[in-house]
């Protein structure tokens, strides 16, 4: 998931299967959640795409779907 357009200046891993992308001030730029769909009980899924002021040619995006 990514949260915003901005340069990722470190990695992080939360456990061995989730990892944050921050920029160089420590803000959350994207998320990796590796056998998402194995680890999580979801019976759907949903997204939408949102324009971010700041960066327009980089929106950001919700979607829906189901889980199969």
């Amino acid at each position: 998931m990514e949260f915003s357009g901005l340069k990722v200046a470190e990695t992080k891993e939360i456990n061995e299967n989730i990892y944050v992308d921050l920029d160089a001030s420590g803000n959350l730029v994207a998320m990796t959640i590796e056998h998402a769909r194995q680890q999580a009980s979801l019976p759907s899924l949903s997204y939408e795409q949102i324009i971010d002021k700041k960066t327009p040619d980089k929106p950001f995006q919700r979607t829906t779907g189901s889980r199969r």
